[in-house]
């Protein structure tokens, strides 16, 4: 564990100086990007195209197979 004094700093200025307006901005926009809580939207309906329970189960093997399979109704 590490004491509040050692804490790594979050953000790090790595080249050039920056005035602290600059640094309050910089602040500022990741804090808005965060968004804080997050809000929870309804999730889209999914297809039905591809769903498995609506595929019909295939013919057994033998002669005359491949025209049933594409004639089922």
């Amino acid at each position: 564990m590490s004491d509040a004094g050692t804490a790594r700093p979050v953000l790090r200025l790595v080249r050039g100086t920056a005035t602290p307006e600059e640094l309050a901005a910089v602040v500022a926009v990741l804090a808005a990007r965060s968004g804080g809580e997050v809000e929870h939207e309804e999730a889209a309906p999914r297809s039905q195209w591809g769903a498995p329970q609506l595929r019909r189960p295939l013919p057994p093997p033998g002669p005359g197979v491949w025209q049933a399979s594409a004639l089922r109704t």
